[in-house]
């Protein structure tokens, strides 16, 4: 009876619903004088294991700190994964949480934002960051992920718009892992075209997902690209609850 109470206490994990976590505004400092907006989300009641440092989509077309995937990972993961999650919004970009300074520039000066966030991380000293770049993001991470300390970059729909030919290539024979997830019906990249662009990085780990599309819409997907980043940051905590106890 007992069992059957607690279970009759579980909801399912879907959607917007946050989870418990230590949630923090915080603020980064670039090299060029801007300061940009973001949070922090730890688990509540340990430390971290590891650190995802997100990069989100293009401003430009609607991409921020709260694009969906960012934000569930943030929701979700501290506590069930027992993951750090860092956001924030790249120059001239505005969500609810506030605008970061600056402009937009193309993925250019967009390297000190980058390097604001690894030195907040350093400063922290959160464990294990990994690079977490989504569309635009990741063209960001391929760039200027090497120039830091992180364990890799996984890399969400990469367009390869930004991204130069020696750029990509500059990840072969990195100690760090590179990990690409390219969906079956993106707009941009679809799993052919990706591996030939990567083929100069042999050493990538390129996931194709069925059905998967450039903004990974709906639950299903939300779910696959989560559990492929625990998967590869801490594969001891899957698989991952889909309920959760109130």
């Amino acid at each position: 009876m007992a069992f059957a109470l607690l279970e009759d206490q579980l909801t399912e994990i879907r959607g917007p619903r946050e989870l418990p976590a230590r949630r923090e505004e915080i603020e980064l400092h670039t090299e060029d004088g801007l300061t940009l907006v973001g949070e922090l989300a730890l688990p509540l009641n340990a430390e971290p294991v590891a650190t995802l440092v997100t990069l989100h989509p293009l401003p430009t077309a609607g991409g921020f700190m709260d694009s969906h995937i960012l934000r569930k990972a943030a929701a979700r993961l501290p506590a069930l994964a027992n993951i750090a999650v860092l956001r924030f919004n790249t120059r001239g970009t505005t969500s609810p949480r506030g605008t970061s300074d600056g402009a937009f520039d193309g993925g250019v000066a967009e390297q000190h934002d980058v390097a604001a966030a690894m030195q907040f991380v350093a400063d922290r000293a959160l464990p294990n960051p990994w690079l977490v770049g989504w569309s635009f993001g990741t063209e960001l991470a391929l760039k200027y992920g090497r120039n830091h300390d992180v364990r890799g970059a996984i890399l969400l729909s990469p367009p390869l718009h930004r991204a130069t030919a020696d750029e990509v290539t500059a990840w072969e024979g990195d100690e760090r892992r590179l990990v690409a997830l390219i969906p079956e019906h993106d707009d941009y990249l679809k799993p052919a075209e990706a591996a030939e662009r990567f083929a100069s990085v042999p050493s990538i780990e390129l996931i194709n997902v069925a059905d998967g599309k450039h903004l990974w819409v709906g639950e299903s997907q939300t779910r696959r690209v989560l559990g492929e980043i625990v998967r590869i940051v801490n594969p001891d905590a899957l698989p991952l609850p889909t309920e959760w106890a109130e």
